[in-house]
């Protein structure tokens, strides 16, 4: 068991994967989240610093929420992310569409493995086996 204290309130929880909140400060979050994607919907124009602001948020909880695709900056807006790869200016996420593909490609021929024998079925010896006794 991993026991580790809360990031936002200092008190032990048990901890499971991903974020450092206990479950108390996860359900205020996720509060504040329906609030900020409530306050976006509503005004589309907002910068990032005045959402921040109203909603009582940090800056850098919204650009989290972005790169979760939680959230996305909308098309004509003059802010977004960076990839993280090539530095491309984004609308949410990580990367951008094309390096996406590229790790995508990637990852399929990672998966792909050449037999230099040629493949073998191996349903042939896969047979059911009986013991006499």
């Amino acid at each position: 068991m991993d026991v580790r204290n809360c990031r936002s309130c200092g008190k032990l929880f048990n901890y499971l994967s991903g974020v450092q909140f206990c479950p108390a400060c996860m359900r205020e979050l996720d509060k504040k989240f329906e609030v900020v994607k409530n306050y976006i919907y509503d005004n589309p124009k907002a910068n990032i610093q005045e959402v921040a602001e109203v909603n009582e948020v940090t800056v850098q909880q919204l650009r989290q929420w972005v790169r979760e695709e939680r959230l996305a900056f909308s098309e004509d807006s003059l802010v977004g992310l960076e990839c993280e790869n090539c530095g491309t200016m984004i609308r949410t996420g990580r990367f951008c569409n094309l390096c996406k593909d590229k790790l995508v490609n990637t990852l399929g021929s990672a998966y792909k493995t050449d037999d230099p024998k040629g493949s073998k079925d191996y349903r042939d010896h896969a047979k059911m086996r009986f013991l006499d006794n």
